[in-house]
């Protein structure tokens, strides 16, 4: 008999590292798995705009912020199939690169994807200084993922057959059968309608497994 296919939503905003590594975790299990992935922009800094946050944290918002509306225009004026390869080269250099060059990163990743260099006047290096034409657009995808699950989540979010949650944040990816386990326990855990909350305190720092030395210069 054949497995039907698992229809995935996946939430991310491209300058979260644990966003990145549960992507690269997805990517590992439909490798095994029959999963049809749509891949959804959501922002930190919507997210945060009205929240006490730190002001280290709040100077990380308008580099992701520009991520995130190129990302939005990208998917409005090419379509949604443009969005993970997008993600795939922002999300290499950003992280395992580990580039804060935003103009070289935005730039590259436009030639890598095939995508039209002008798209980059859509993250200006004031995001906040005119207004963003897709806005709206970037807010409704946002908003779509935060509706699925509260406010007091991040990104992460991902949607399994209409199910959805925050995460889960790991540290590294897994690979192989520890990757198809994981999936397995995530959704049966996420997929009983009392379960809310699974947690402990982080003890490490994202590890990148990856290496991509061409992105690192």
């Amino acid at each position: 008999m054949t497995t039907p296919t698992t229809r995935v939503d996946f939430w991310f905003d491209p300058s979260c590292p644990w966003a990145w590594m549960t992507s690269r975790w997805v990517d590992e299990v439909a490798l095994s798995r029959d999963l049809d992935v749509s891949w959804h922009i959501m922002s930190l800094a919507i997210l945060n705009e009205n929240n006490d946050v730190s002001e280290s944290y709040r100077a990380f918002f308008p580099r992701a912020l520009r991520y995130a509306q190129l990302v939005a225009a990208a998917k409005e004026l090419h379509g949604d199939s443009v969005v993970k390869p997008l993600y795939d080269a922002l999300g290499s250099r950003i992280h395992l690169g580990q580039r804060s060059d935003v103009d070289a990163v935005i730039a590259e990743s436009l030639t890598e994807t095939g995508l039209p260099a002008e798209l980059a006047s859509y993250a200006p290096s004031d995001p906040t200084a005119d207004p963003f034409p897709f806005e709206s657009q970037l807010r409704e995808s946002h908003g779509s993922g935060m509706a699925l699950v509260g406010n007091d989540v991040g990104t992460p979010i991902v949607s399994v057959n209409g199910v959805a949650f925050f995460g889960p944040v790991i540290s590294p990816a897994p690979s192989g059968e520890q990757a198809l386990a994981l999936w397995d326990g995530v959704v049966a855990v996420a997929g009983y309608d009392g379960f809310f909350e699974l947690k402990r305190s982080r003890t490490r720092d994202p590890i990148f497994a990856e290496t991509h030395a061409a992105h690192t210069t």
